[in-house]
């Protein structure tokens, strides 16, 4: 038997727990931090110079584009270079100081990713303004919330966001003084803008302020904050992050070290298309990075039906998603494979067995089958555009049947990663061609070190053979605190060590496996304790299902789900088994729930799930989880609160009709 690799080694033993406190496992960091951290390039202190530095080495490189539309149809995509953006930059910076914002002032920004989103960023590095993302996906309350909790006092807007901008108004304008839209400024709006006593102004005109004016910048240090996010709590009011110029450089240098370790180093040539969410932590720090490479970030159109045509108009090298995404890719290539008939469904599914067979016995993606690439999965490819070499997938699990089908059939190496808002993204990835880390989020960069805690009450134990605890943190990308909430902090951030609240367990090979969260436990009737994402994360396998969430009262005795079926599959076992209807219809079908609840009964014995925590009743939801009835977090995590609440009547429901059966069984 060869060797097993491994991609971390031990820096600290681990500790018994006392006093109180559980126990820790040992300390490791990623192998290939072997001789220590790599440091951030010499002069790089601060996001400014990220930009500043590529500036000054390729200034007429493509950096920001978006697509030209032309008659009302979308052309190709036009390009400024990095000299021109930073000229505009510039300006901005100066009408910015000659409308009186001082240093460490807040900026908010608000709408969707496009160029004008980067330049005000770059403007509010340039100046040491903390730039204040606001979220779009979190309706006024929050926005008007982030506004006034870090004391917004300029914003710029998009143009179509404007109208909900003016709704934060008046509790808002206690700080916000200021608005610049992206776009252009209606008579209207300007005149309402005035009955709240905020100047608004259009893009264009705000840039011309500062012309013949010339501020000096001032000196940015590495622990200065250049970045308050937001992040969506499940519960309570949104928790600004602070984020410090030191955290994203020190994670920029982490990931230039890593994709050299792996082969995988980014250049000048590579592509992103920006559509995640810049108010995330993912995509900001993955831009930095395009930025810090003096690469080509192209913006999507904003809508995500059109995705992928932006996607193969651009042809992107790099493509981060978020599991949604991809599991978007994964159904239209599956339900185009039924739609095409028997023989190509035989010749794909023979093409992709013999790919993913020499994939398992350790040939890379590439050497796999080269013919099979070339004749059959190419296709695949040209869907993404045709050069993506990297697919990055992060902000919550992704699951194990799609992230092997789009290994084999994507022609690229697809990655999944972990990390919080709190950690500055990336703490955990996995490795390109390393198969055996399927299911896994990989081991950890090398800029961290990661230890376990044990969870006592869940009876996972950081000191077994098996090392499975709550994930604790430390390194120079973690954050600087919550903003105006130190009692938050001292909460997650104890003697240097963040505590995630997320359970993982050490693999052999040093990847790490995400297995539970700490704080979603309920205790059932009998006095089982149940931990609900472990059990989600087992049902979501489940390939009849796309997303599912599990419920159990504690005057009960058993669990019951709410899911939200795969539409293709159960339309396919539908048209099999003489079911008629449509996709809504079936939903409401007694048959069909017992199909969807008997593959997940399946699911569980499989996995040798234990009695209490077989679902014993399902309600299919056709209309998936989402943000517009607050059941989801902008990174796609459930809000278990507001779930039960929408769901109530029908939990109550589910409740009634199966004690009633167990009684008349009685």
């Amino acid at each position: 038997m060869s060797q097993q690799k491994k991609y971390i080694f031990q820096v600290e033993e681990g500790k018994e727990g006392s006093d109180g406190r559980p126990s820790v496992g040992p300390v490791y960091r990623s192998i290939f931090a072997k001789d220590g951290f790599p440091d951030p390039i010499e002069g790089m202190d601060s996001c400014w110079d990220v930009f500043r530095m590529s500036v000054e080495k390729y200034p007429n490189n493509p950096m920001l584009g978006r697509r030209e539309i032309v008659d009302g149809k979308p052309g190709k995509y036009v390009w400024q270079t990095y000299q021109e953006v930073y000229d505009i930059v510039m300006k901005l910076g100066n009408s910015l100081r000659s409308v009186g914002v001082k240093d460490e002032a807040k900026c908010g920004i608000y709408g969707a990713n496009s160029p004008e989103w980067i330049i005000s960023m770059e403007a509010c590095n340039a100046h040491g303004l903390y730039c204040v993302p606001l979220y779009d996906t979190l309706g006024a309350d929050a926005v008007e919330f982030i506004i006034s909790h870090s004391e917004v006092s300029i914003v710029f807007v998009e143009e179509k966001k404007i109208s909900e901008l003016f709704k934060t108004c008046p509790n808002s304008t206690e700080y916000m003084k200021t608005v610049v839209s992206f776009g252009g400024v209606s008579r209207e709006q300007k005149e309402e803008a005035e009955t709240f006593g905020l100047v608004i102004y259009a893009w264009d005109e705000f840039l011309k302020l500062g012309e013949g004016k010339q501020y000096d910048l001032p000196i940015k240090k590495k622990s200065d904050i250049c970045t308050i996010m937001y992040t969506s709590g499940t519960t309570g009011d949104p928790k600004g992050v602070m984020i410090s110029n030191e955290s994203i450089v020190t994670l920029i240098a982490g990931v230039i070290r890593l994709l050299k370790s792996a082969n995988e180093a980014l250049t000048v040539k590579d592509v992103y298309l920006s559509y995640l969410p810049l108010a995330h932590i993912f995509d900001r720090v993955i831009e930095e990075c395009f930025i810090q490479h003096g690469a080509a970030i192209g913006f999507w159109r904003g809508d995500v039906k059109l995705l992928i045509e932006d996607l193969a108009e651009l042809k992107p090298t790099i493509f981060c998603a978020v599991p949604r995404v991809l599991d978007r890719v994964y159904s239209g290539l599956q339900k185009k494979l039924s739609d095409g008939g028997f023989l190509k469904k035989f010749i794909f599914d023979s093409a992709f067995s013999y790919k993913f067979g020499y994939m398992k016995k350790g040939q890379s993606h590439v050497e796999a089958s080269p013919l099979f690439d070339k004749l059959v999965f190419s296709k695949v490819k040209q869907g993404l555009g045709g050069n993506v070499r990297i697919i990055l997938s992060g902000a919550a699990p992704l699951a194990s049947h799609v992230e092997s089908f789009l290994r084999v059939v994507a022609c690229c190496h697809v990655l999944q990663g972990y990390g919080l808002t709190e950690s500055c993204a990336g703490t955990f990835v996995s490795l390109p061609d390393e198969l055996g880390m399927l299911g896994t989020v990989g081991p950890p960069v090398p800029n961290v070190d990661i230890r376990l805690e044990s969870v006592p009450e869940m009876e996972y134990d950081a000191l077994a053979s098996t090392a499975r605890g709550e994930i604790c943190i430390r390194g120079k990308t973690l954050f600087s605190g919550y903003y105006k909430r130190e009692d938050l902090t001292k909460e997650v951030l104890i003697d240097g060590w963040l505590h995630t609240g997320d359970v993982g367990e050490w693999q052999p090979d040093g990847s790490m496996k995400i297995i539970d969260r700490k704080k979603n436990i309920f205790k059932l009737s009998q006095g089982e304790y149940v931990a609900v994402e472990n059990i989600e994360n087992i049902y979501g396998e489940v390939q009849a299902v796309d997303s599912v969430w599990v419920y159990g009262n504690s005057f009960e005795s058993f669990l019951i789900a709410i899911a939200n079926p795969n539409q293709h599959i159960l339309e396919r076992w539908a048209a099999e088994n003489g079911v008629s209807g449509d996709y809504d219809a079936l939903c409401q079908n007694e048959k069909a729930k017992e199909f969807i609840l008997g593959e997940l009964v399946r699911m569980a014995k499989e996995k040798k799930m234990k009695g209490f925590e077989i679902i014993k009743a399902i309600h299919l939801d056709p209309v998936p989880f989402d943000m517009e009835r607050d059941l989801l977090t902008p990174t796609f995590k459930k809000k278990r609160p507001q779930l039960l609440k929408y769901y109530q009547s029908v939990i109550d429901e589910m409740y009634k009709t199966i004690n009633a059966k167990f009684a008349s069984r009685g």
